[in-house]
């Protein structure tokens, strides 16, 4: 990452900050006529919904043309993904049915038709997967269908490179690599102009916000944060340790001494992407094969995504409780598959759980305009979501280390 790249995603939470106040001032001062200035902010959403699956799209079909593993390995490494990512899960639909943070707070109004449909439309894995098929190659992208997306995108993935196994040239893999990885790129530029945006939009929706509800909704995100905050440590401090300590028979104080240069780095750059190098870094000093360390972090990073989805899996019911929308344990569990699809090409950029959490919101036809709302605190989870991510990349390693038998040089406690 460059310096002048670090420096802007270190300027991004004090410009986010700052918003806040000025938003807030101007809500006061404006009142009423603060208004219109939420207009900006569902543009803003509509901004990352048509950003985000191209993303996903070209995300998976890059993985799956140019990642080289074995099946095993790769195996040993989505048993670990797949326990993580239900854990993650668990924890984060377990605090917000018991909590219920969304109850009594006071969302943007919708439509009461738009919540009734919703209440009548059943979410069930059914709906879903009769969903999944579209009729033209161009509908999901048109319906913003993130299953959809993904299943074509694992398609062509595939036949990618069964082609590229009989290309007639030799460079005709290096060739698609550069191609794919430029396409990728450039959507990172654009990714990256839309993150820049996230202050003016803080900024129109605390105006917004303050001068139509007051200080209200504002009392009810503390409790958003907070138990999003709590459940992402909890995940750390529960289920990484177990990987850690009992399978891989690491000392846990000698991995949170070299854990602890990532978790800065992932914090300041709120990119566990950005953090790679870094990551990889730690984990060749403590002992971790390359192929163990390249596997889980390089190509695990995709699936790696336990902050995102214990993030997602509460921001959805967090939703739903403030519209006064039910959702029975099926509907959550459906909601929390298409979490874990969608988070699939989004892993690793800055802001990605709020590109990914309006997917899904879009999937399971729940409101979308209190997004806005909360992007005025996102950058506080945010960066929580990144260390996350930052520590299941390095505990997946070192997990896959374990498995394949390659023993990490680590101390006994």
């Amino acid at each position: 990452m460059s310096g002048e790249s670090l420096r802007s995603h270190r300027v991004l939470p004090v410009a986010i900050i700052a918003a806040m106040g000025l938003g807030v001032f101007a809500g006061v001062v404006l009142g009423q006529h603060a208004v219109p200035l939420g207009v900006f902010g569902k543009l803003f959403v509509q901004l990352i919904k048509m950003m985000a699956i191209p993303l996903v799209f070209f995300s998976i079909v890059e993985a799956l043309v140019v990642t080289l593993v074995s099946w095993k390995s790769a195996g040993r490494m989505l048993i670990i993904v797949a326990i993580n990512s239900c854990c993650a899960l668990i924890i984060g639909l377990t605090l917000t049915n018991i909590v219920q943070p969304g109850r009594g707070f006071a969302a943007p109004q919708t439509p009461r038709a738009l919540v009734s449909a919703v209440e009548s439309r059943p979410l069930d894995l059914n709906t879903v997967v009769n969903s999944i098929i579209p009729t033209s190659i161009v509908q999901p992208f048109v319906d913003n269908n993130v299953i959809s997306v993904v299943l074509l995108s694992v398609l062509i993935g595939c036949a990618i490179r069964q082609y590229l196994t009989t290309a007639p040239t030799a460079d005709a893999i290096g060739k698609f690599e550069r191609g794919i990885r430029g396409i990728l790129s450039i959507w990172g530029i654009l990714l990256g102009w839309l993150v820049r945006l996230v202050p003016l939009a803080v900024f129109c929706v605390t105006a917004r916000t303050v001068g139509e509800y007051g200080f209200a909704p504002f009392r009810g995100l503390v409790w958003y944060v907070g138990l999003a905050v709590c459940g992402l440590a909890l995940h750390i401090l529960l289920v990484y340790p177990i990987w850690i300590r009992f399978v891989a028979g690491f000392s846990l104080r000698r991995f949170i001494s070299h854990a602890k240069h990532p978790v800065v780095y992932a914090f300041g750059t709120n990119s566990s992407l950005a953090t790679l190098p870094v990551t990889l870094g730690e984990l060749d000093a403590m002992g971790v094969p390359k192929s163990a360390s390249r596997l889980g972090a390089c190509i695990g990073t995709n699936l790696n995504n336990d902050g995102i989805l214990l993030y997602e899996a509460m921001a959805v019911l967090f939703v739903a409780q403030a519209y006064g929308i039910e959702m029975s344990i099926g509907e959550q569990i459906t909601a929390a598959l298409i979490s874990l699809a969608a988070a699939i090409g989004v892993a690793g950029i800055p802001e990605a759980g709020v590109v990914s959490l309006s997917l899904v919101l879009t999937a399971v036809g729940l409101p979308l305009e209190i997004v806005p709302m909360l992007l005025t605190v996102d950058w506080i989870i945010a960066r929580m979501r990144s260390i996350t991510n930052v520590l299941s990349d390095m505990t997946v390693s070192i997990g896959v280390s374990a498995l394949e038998g390659a023993r990490t040089r680590g101390e006994s406690c």
